[in-house]
């Protein structure tokens, strides 16, 4: 990997989980209110799993945008460049459409969109290297259940 790219990446990576952050404030007291289902994660389980797939989002991209360089397949390397940009941008949405904006129905939406996005950012990266796909894969996985729990949250508190 060059590591132009690795620091792109990472760059943009960090920046997308850095904006999200700024939009989560589980400490509020609206969602210290919110009703939650008995089997949502602790707290800290969210920073363990976030923290690593960061990390393989920034990591797997770069080594696909190189190797798609690499190969000269130019238009997929920008298509994947552009899906990795909205899904950070998607990503980054959630927290504000559901910790700022206090809308978990649209926050629920919103997060469908994501975790189809985050199943076509891994399909993109296995069409440059098998491998990184399947590295890539815990993450639409990730947000799928962060979709079901949003809905769940979105039903259990219907005035929200």
């Amino acid at each position: 990997m060059k590591l132009s790219t690795v620091l792109t990446t990472v760059a943009a990576t960090v920046a997308s989980a850095g904006l999200g952050g700024v939009g989560t404030d589980p400490q509020s007291d609206y969602y210290l209110g919110l009703r939650k289902p008995s089997w949502q994660p602790p707290p800290a389980a969210f920073g363990l799993v976030w923290t690593p797939l960061y990390a393989d989002i920034a990591i797997t991209s770069a080594h696909a945008l190189d190797r798609l360089a690499d190969q000269g397949r130019s238009a997929e390397r920008q298509a994947l460049r552009n899906a990795l940009i909205v899904n950070l941008a998607l990503n980054t949405g959630w927290s504000w459409l559901f910790f700022k904006a206090r809308q978990p129905w649209l926050a629920t939406a919103e997060c469908a969109v994501l975790a189809v996005s985050s199943a076509d950012l891994a399909r993109r990266i296995g069409r440059a290297d098998r491998r990184a796909g399947v590295a890539l894969s815990p993450y639409p996985l990730w947000c799928g259940f962060a979709t079901a729990l949003s809905l769940a949250i979105a039903r259990l508190n219907p005035r929200t």
